[in-house]
């Protein structure tokens, strides 16, 4: 068991993405199940189409985005919350004139991020 506050945790930028930084809030070292990462997308940001190996569920804390999920377009903002499969293709871009952020959980299993 283990408390920490988000000031104290590092982030870093995500390779291959304009303007968005990552922050592992539990990482699969802490936890058995599952990782906890925020992303913060800066304004004309985002990452490119991509798929990864494991799922994804996700929490919008603040902001607005386009978010491609398969071959849907949607818009999404602070109270949101996503559900991406494994493999299905995704995207983000920050529409809005403040940073774009989320809480990202994973399951603790090996991901492989693949550009489109």
């Amino acid at each position: 068991m283990s408390v920490k506050h988000i000031q104290d945790i590092p982030s870093e930028p995500v390779p291959n993405a304009t303007g968005v930084n990552k922050a592992v809030l539990i990482s699969a070292q802490e936890a058995p199940n599952f990782a906890m990462r925020k992303f913060s997308i800066q304004p004309g940001g985002g990452m490119p189409l991509h798929t990864n190996k494991v799922e994804h569920e996700q929490y919008v804390l603040r902001g607005r985005a386009r978010v491609r999920l398969g071959e849907e377009i949607l818009e999404v903002t602070a109270g949101d919350i996503v559900f991406i499969p494994a493999e299905l293709p995704h995207y983000y871009v920050n529409i809005a004139d403040e940073p774009f952020e989320f809480l990202c959980l994973v399951p603790n299993r090996e991901d492989v991020t693949t550009l489109l």
